[in-house]
């Protein structure tokens, strides 16, 4: 078991142990994989999960039973978003004007058929969007829901025309993957029923160049039971765009920590993105387990602290904290 690991990595590999199907093994074993925190300290884990894939897929393939297909995308920046949604509300093309990603964009549905990955930057950080195929009765792919439990945040997408319907038709198809959302900044339930995952989502609402558009925005917020965090946007005009930057970067509950050499200024440009309540143990384990082994004590600058304040492992991070480990 590797150090510092995520709650989700540990869902996932409680899944894994309880995984009655080779498909639903590899499935779990992926998404292990996927969010393993990647340091010389789990190579070997990473090596033997990779091992144990492989002899999955030939245990499947001797069975001569069709193959499922699994798309776990590997995590990058500080954190993962899906986007998910019905048909054509524009998920696709937020995708394009966020990042460098180019999905393919029609006005017809099923257009996108597996995850396009594309990172967003949003200051001197670049966050991780994943453009999925629709949510829909339709059609349902069967990997979709395997690929977005492992997400830290969903952008639950909607269109102006009918977005309360949209809204609560994902969350019916969700439940059926047997994942909840919960509007980002709202408490997780206390308890949830065994193998169902609970993920925290912002509302966003697609087309606000259209006529009438804000005010079914005002409509859906005065008709929705839970307070939501709604994002109206225009991926034509890019009207909203930086709100929803900056509301998803909160989302994701992080704050950028500096780090610096004894003598030398901080390095402002690369910042660490912790999880928010994350201590100082933590930052030097992600440089570098070894760093974490020999840290004697820390100095730091930062709002909350005196300027070079001693501090030791456990010491809470704030954002924006500069750093200096001694070991």
């Amino acid at each position: 078991m590797p150090t510092n690991v995520t709650p989700q990595y540990k869902e996932a590999e409680a899944r894994y142990r309880s995984a009655k199907t080779v498909e639903e093994k590899i499935a779990a074993l992926e998404e292990m994989l996927a969010i393993m925190p990647k340091h010389k300290g789990t190579d070997r884990l990473q090596g033997d999960i990779k091992s144990r894939i492989a002899k999955l897929r030939k245990q499947e393939g001797k069975k001569g039973g069709k193959k499922g297909f699994s798309f776990m995308v590997h995590r990058e920046g500080a954190g993962q978003v899906a986007l998910v949604g019905p048909a054509n509300t524009g998920k696709s093309s937020l995708v394009v004007r966020l990042t460098k990603a180019r999905p393919e964009v029609a006005d017809y549905p099923f257009t996108t058929r597996e995850p396009v990955p594309g990172m967003m930057p949003f200051e001197n950080i670049a966050i991780q969007l994943v453009d999925l195929p629709p949510l829909s009765e339709e059609h349902l792919e069967p990997w979709l829901f395997d690929t977005i439990r492992a997400a830290d945040l969903f952008w639950l997408v909607v269109s102006a025309g009918d977005p309360l319907g949209q809204l609560e038709s994902a969350r019916a198809l969700l439940r059926r993957g047997r994942i909840e959302i919960r509007p980002a900044g709202q408490p997780p339930p206390e308890s949830l029923e065994v193998g169902w995952r609970c993920r925290k989502a912002l509302l966003v609402v697609t087309g606000l160049d259209r006529p009438g558009a804000g005010e079914s925005v005002a409509v859906l917020d005065e008709l929705l039971e839970d307070p939501w965090p709604i994002v109206p946007v225009s991926a034509a005009t890019g009207q909203g765009l930086e709100d929803l930057r900056r509301k998803t970067f909160e989302a994701l509950e992080l704050v950028r920590v500096y780090t610096k050499q004894p003598g030398k200024p901080p390095d402002m440009n690369g910042p660490f993105a912790l999880p928010r309540g994350a201590t100082v143990g933590d930052l030097a384990e992600r440089i570098h387990k070894d760093i974490l082994a020999h840290m004697k004590f820390a100095r730091i600058w930062g709002k909350h602290v005196f300027g070079g304040q001693t501090v030791q492992r456990e010491h809470v991070l704030e954002e924006g904290d500069v750093v200096e480990i001694h070991a």
